[in-house]
């Protein structure tokens, strides 16, 4: 978390563990079949709900290859995206899905993709006086992957992230832990549009090295910004082949 490492230093930090209301997980039929999860809902709830496993197993699925058990019995959903860890599992897939999040202050209340909450090295859109308080996932019926390539220990965050899936019969292939934020480049995916028979290797092959070529990597412990470069053509490849039935 944000308050164990010298990035701000606050007079005072509030506690929502109690605040009930903001602990649930739910589907919601009249704003298209969209998934519900409140923002103190943990990252083992999402693992494990029944719900999530039966309509979006690719959130149970990821969430349960962040870190460790106990981590994720106290990590939050809505911690994870306000806190911007450009080295999270979470916000990597939740921006491939479209997914949105609900913020609220005292005097109103307003939703923000994921694509446009986290804006660079845990920094966030969030005004001064609003709160995350929902995050909302879109239903989705199509293939949808998420690859984790650790450099390190099995419970090591990543060191590259993709996520790919279709939405609404366009693909979005997003690649996390690389920057200073999850990196999607539509008109790197627009490649694909038309393909109705699946991806080719040389289409797939094509999208992955263009990704690797758009991104400008960081370098940090879990590897040089050379060596992610090589594993983001590999992993968007390998993300897209996992795709095809």
């Amino acid at each position: 978390m944000s308050r164990n490492i010298p990035l701000m230093q606050p007079q005072a930090l509030l506690s929502l563990r109690n605040v009930s209301e903001l602990a649930f997980i739910e589907a919601s039929q009249d704003e298209g079949s969209s998934l519900r999860i409140g923002a103190m809902t943990t990252h083992r709830a999402v693992e494990r709900t029944s719900l999530i496993h039966q309509e979006w197993p690719v959130l149970a699925s990821t969430f349960s290859l962040v870190a460790s058990p106990r981590v994720r019995n106290q990590a939050t959903v809505g911690g994870v995206l306000a806190d911007a860890d450009y080295a999270s599992d979470p916000p990597t897939l939740l921006q491939a899905l479209n997914a949105r999040v609900v913020v609220r202050s005292e005097k109103s209340e307003r939703e923000i993709p994921v694509e446009e909450l986290i804006i660079g090295y845990y920094e966030t859109s969030l005004r001064p006086d609003e709160l995350l308080v929902e995050v909302r996932v879109p239903r989705n019926r199509e293939r949808v992957v998420y690859r984790k390539f650790r450099s390190r220990s099995s419970e090591d965050r990543p060191c590259v992230a993709v996520a790919a899936a279709q939405v609404d019969g366009k693909l979005r292939v997003v690649v996390g832990a690389v920057a200073e934020k999850p990196q999607y480049f539509p008109e790197i995916c627009a490649l694909a549009e038309g393909e109705t028979g699946g991806y080719t290797r040389e289409l797939v092959t094509e999208i992955g090295q263009r990704y690797a070529e758009s991104i400008e990597p960081i370098s940090d412990s879990r590897g040089s910004a050379a060596y992610r470069r090589r594993v983001i053509a590999v992993e968007v490849r390998r993300a897209l082949e996992e795709m095809v039935p």
